[in-house]
């Protein structure tokens, strides 16, 4: 029998809201997005292989517990506001996988880690909206996992750690999140460039570094990072990548994506 190749894993950033679905030019400059947009159009060909299933860390789900959703047939959850009619209208049909969310449970309680299921969860926009351009056919099953409320990165990437057997039986495993997610600084007209690019280059040195316990070390410690509570006041546009760390295992990070958007510089990043 042929092994399954191990896939690798992701950390991307998701854009604003619904925003690669509309006319952002009442917002910003209409090609604000144009650049994120055709990245995540074309990632499926880099990945080379369709995987079985995804699973998907976003930044819009805590719980006081990490989570698993077991929907077989997942619902939209529009949850953004203020944004044109039709971006209530996206439809993303991909099917659940109960098996996988039953996989995902085993595997982190084996680990000591406490688990809940939720069978009503539906996909919010940390997953339809860049799914739709990564898989628009919606062929492919994927469930969520939920980040737990209290952020921790050493729990996170505890938890990453636990899921790394689903790279080898066909699981794509993304964190769906933001680098650099300081919302009023983007919308406030504030200079963002300079602080931007400081943590942004601690970021990729640290995803990108050659050793793995530094790499691990660094990320729990991002706090200390240069530009780190500017870039990030609550981190839960981070914390994914935490999940996508502990899931490479030893595997080197690659910065794949890197743009400048409304004055910030935001990046993406593949393991394996």
């Amino acid at each position: 029998m042929t092994k399954t190749p191990t896939l690798p894993v992701f950390y991307i950033s998701h854009g604003g809201g619904p925003c690669f679905f509309m006319d952002w030019s009442s917002i910003g400059p209409a090609d604000t997005w144009k650049k994120m947009e055709s990245w995540l159009r074309g990632l499926s060909k880099t990945i080379g292989q369709t995987p079985k299933a995804i699973l998907v860390i976003s930044a819009h789900w805590e719980e006081q517990d990490f989570t698993v959703m077991s929907h077989a047939n997942p619902p939209m959850l529009f949850d953004y506001s203020g944004f044109p009619k039709n971006t209530y209208e996206l439809k993303y049909p991909a099917s659940g996988s109960p098996e996988l969310a039953k996989r995902v449970h085993e595997l982190l309680s084996g680990a000591g880690i406490p688990v809940q299921m939720d069978s009503r969860r539906g996909f919010d926009h940390g997953v339809f909206i860049p799914f739709l351009l990564i898989y628009p056919n919606a062929e492919i099953p994927i469930i969520q996992l939920s980040l737990k409320k209290n952020l921790h990165p050493e729990g996170h990437f505890k938890v990453g750690q636990a899921l790394a057997p689903l790279r080898d039986e066909g699981v794509l495993i993304v964190g769906s999140g933001m680098s650099y997610h300081n919302l009023r600084d983007f919308f406030s007209g504030k200079d963002v460039g300079s602080v931007s690019d400081t943590f942004d280059d601690w970021l990729t040195k640290t995803v990108t570094s050659l050793s793995i316990e530094e790499r691990k070390q660094n990320l729990e410690r991002w706090l200390q990072a240069p530009g780190a509570r500017l870039a990030h006041p609550r981190e839960e546009h981070l914390i994914p990548l935490m999940v996508v760390a502990g899931a490479a295992g030893t595997d080197i990070g690659d910065r794949i994506f890197t743009d400048r958007v409304m004055g910030a510089t935001t990046s993406a990043y593949r393991f394996g």
